[in-house]
């Protein structure tokens, strides 16, 4: 029989939990089954890690399955300046807040983001092609945190995974792991099907169930309950550029419950929100990167308020909930300097327009509630050799309640991480 061997997957770039689409196509290997292991690793990967290929694999009896096997160390350091956030990983634009007085700078130093990756495909070459995926950062205390794990099979996808409302491969680079506040990343329990079309198949259209994840602010006469709907995403997607660009389309629509306590009922609210997203090379070194997302009730879709009672909000004095309109965007530059040196910048907004509710929600005051956000950044990345990669960062970011107070946080970072 033959045993199960150990070998390199071929890799030229891993980049980290800031991936970014290739840019340059990948030079081929004199070892086709490594260049066939490298091709079905990256369409087996989540979208927003293609180029977190692993270097090692096992190939199974007469290559009928390739297990994947990566991981990344990945140490960060900086500082904050005005109203610091304690997450070094994350500057969330919804934590910022006024600070004491001799509290205005804070030093970070972390190595949370490192993760480690299982890539499994089996039956690479048939029809009946099965992959499944595993994915974790540090990022609890240095405790893993699952951010993937799914199965495909035929178009299918099963498992935890970023919402298919989601579009992390259009997603600027950056050292912090947040990102623009206005992405659309929110991982879930899902099940999607995509199916591919059109003469290149460049165009693909996908649907899916997940497990809905809302966040209200409830009233003296209201509370939460449990949901009973699934939300129902949708997305259509156009890719030219051997995939490399695209524009995508996406739509969800939900049905978010919540408890009359005087009626002694459930309440049914519809929520819904639209997304126009993508990645595209301009000219030659020089990619641009957007996002636009606009919807009621589907705060916890926009990164910056997932889990922050913005889904429903008190109206008026009645204690009533209410799905809040909110709309977010972005738009980014990514210019490389040579294959080995790129520079980014991205500027970011969130808007939410929860209405007053007069002093009646269970502790929350209005004024004090968020009402707009505004993060921008700027980096530079040098890829130092294919498995280490270094980067320096900066980002303002600042918030604005429905009072008009606000408070505002300067970050300068960097950031140096081995991939293997």
């Amino acid at each position: 029989m033959k045993k199960t061997i150990l070998v390199s997957a071929a890799i030229l770039t891993a980049l980290g939990a800031a991936a970014t689409p290739p840019m340059h196509k990948e030079p081929r290997s004199s070892n086709p089954l490594k260049d066939k292991a490298h091709e079905v690793f990256t369409e087996n990967a989540p979208d927003g890690l293609k180029d977190v290929v692993p270097h090692f694999a096992i190939f199974g009896k007469e290559d009928k399955f390739y297990l994947g096997i990566s991981g990344q160390v990945t140490a960060t350091l900086g500082w904050d300046f005005g109203a610091p956030v304690s997450n070094p990983n994350e500057l969330i634009t919804y934590d910022i807040e006024p600070v004491a007085d001799g509290d205005h700078t804070r030093f970070h130093l972390s190595a949370m983001q490192s993760g480690l990756f299982f890539n499994f495909v089996g039956l690479p070459d048939s029809k009946d092609r099965i992959g499944a995926f595993i994915g974790m950062y540090f990022l609890n205390d240095y405790a893993p945190v699952l951010q993937y794990a799914y199965l495909k099979y035929r178009g299918i996808k099963a498992g935890y995974d970023y919402s298919t409302f989601s579009d992390n491969g259009a997603m600027p680079p950056t050292i912090d792991f947040e990102g623009p506040n206005s992405g659309t990343a929110f991982p879930v329990a899902m099940a999607s099907y995509t199916y591919d079309f059109g003469k290149k198949k460049d165009w693909s259209v996908t649907a899916g169930l997940e497990l809905p994840q809302y966040s209200i602010t409830p009233s003296h006469i209201t509370r939460a309950v449990s949901q009973a709907v699934p939300d129902i995403p949708v997305a259509l997607k156009y890719s030219w550029n051997r995939k490399n660009d695209w524009v995508r389309l996406s739509g969800v629509v939900r049905n978010m419950n919540y408890r009359n306590i005087p009626d002694d009922k459930n309440i049914d609210v519809v929520g819904w929100g639209v997304a126009l997203s993508g990645t595209a090379e301009i000219a030659p070194g020089l990619r641009g990167y957007w996002n636009g997302v606009y919807g009621r009730g589907i705060a916890s879709y926009i990164q910056d308020l997932t889990g922050n009672g913005m889904d429903l909000t008190p109206c008026g004095s009645g204690g009533a909930l209410k799905a809040s309109n909110t709309w977010g965007a972005f738009g980014g530059l990514q210019y490389d300097f040579s294959p080995s040196v790129y520079c980014s910048a991205t500027y970011s907004h969130v808007r939410n327009y929860a209405k007053e509710w007069n002093g009646i929600s269970d502790g929350t005051d209005y004024g004090a509630q968020y009402r707009y956000a505004q993060y921008a950044v700027g980096n530079v990345f040098w890829q130092i050799s294919p498995i280490l990669k270094t980067g320096i960062e900066y980002i303002y970011a600042r918030r604005v309640n429905n009072d008009g107070s606000q408070a505002h946080v300067s970050r300068l970072q960097t950031m140096l991480q081995l991939s293997f």
